[in-house]
């Protein structure tokens, strides 16, 4: 008898080992504040607490509704009267649900983000922590399928976007817009706007950030594309050349990510920003003439 209590408790000891459980590995945590532009702090945490669990170990913290929804951290809160408040993100997707109620799985990354609501109160999606969700998937128990779709498959932006994601590991199908075959699908669009535009999801865009969460607005004729502040203000306005990486998503499908220009230079410049250094903790990201726009844009010409 006492050999087989010791087989099992082996056996029991060597698959919580081999499993990669909620329990074991790595989550990383981001706290920033004002849409990722001052970073307070980065770190990794246990994987298997909960997203409360992880940044209460980590800052000074105050919670309200019962411990469930975080008020403070490090003393700077949140307030209704200056419309500014603390949003987090699993895999850069809005969590749907309490900090309390959000365990993390190994390779999570969470980023909580102190910013202004008042042109958006809710960001679905953002860039800033590529390459997820494509490595990790949304916080979902497993990890979806990834396709990128193309205006013009073959072409030199086609091969930059999906180069990108197999260097990070990720198995993407290339394909032509809309010819995706299942809906729990993360898609990355690639096109001019004109080309792209044509997707419901991405549509979302030139409805500005109360209709997708995102602070650029490309015109229906794909000829300008407008950068906002945090507030909704015009800050810039963009022509030939520009470009721009960001994320939409319609109710609680899996975000459709968009590598658009408002022509071909400006296509080329944002599929050669589609890569963790430049969009690491930026909310979508815009190009002019090549060079990196941070979007919501902090001031005009900024």
């Amino acid at each position: 008898m006492t050999r087989l209590v010791v087989a099992v408790a082996a056996a029991v000891a060597l698959l919580a080992g081999c499993g990669g459980g909620a329990g074991s590995g790595k989550a990383t945590l981001w706290v920033t504040r004002d849409e990722g532009r001052q970073v307070l702090l980065v770190r990794t945490v246990p994987a298997g607490e909960t997203a409360m669990q992880a940044l209460e170990r980590s800052v000074k913290l105050s919670t309200r509704y019962g411990g469930r929804f975080v008020q403070s951290i490090d003393g700077v809160s949140g307030s209704i009267g200056s419309r500014h408040d603390w949003f987090y993100f699993v895999n850069g997707i809005e969590a749907p649900k309490g900090a309390a109620a959000t365990r993390l799985r190994p390779g999570d990354a969470i980023w909580w983000d102190r910013r202004d609501w008042t042109a958006a109160q809710r960001t679905p999606a953002v860039v800033g922590a590529f390459p997820e969700p494509f490595v990790h998937g949304p916080a979902t128990p497993k990890r979806l399928p990834v396709r990128v779709e193309c205006a013009e498959v073959g072409s030199a932006a086609c091969r930059a976007v999906t180069r990108s994601l197999v260097g990070y590991d990720v198995p993407a199908a290339t394909g032509t817009i809309g010819s995706s075959f299942t809906e729990q699908t993360l898609r990355v669009l690639v096109g001019t706007w004109l080309q792209v535009r044509g997707d419901p999801t991405a549509a979302l865009l030139e409805g500005g950030p109360r209709d997708s969460g995102v602070y650029a607005e490309p015109s229906g004729d794909g000829r300008t594309l407008t950068l906002l502040d945090a507030r909704g203000r015009t800050t810039r306005t963009l022509r030939a050349g520009a470009g721009l990486i960001a994320a939409a998503r319609s109710g609680e499908d899996p975000p459709v990510w968009v590598v658009t220009g408002t022509d071909a230079a400006g296509l080329a410049g944002a599929a050669a920003s589609f890569n963790r250094a430049a969009l690491r903790r930026h909310y979508a990201l815009a190009t002019a003439a090549g060079a990196p726009v941070a979007v919501p844009v902090t001031k005009a010409g900024a």
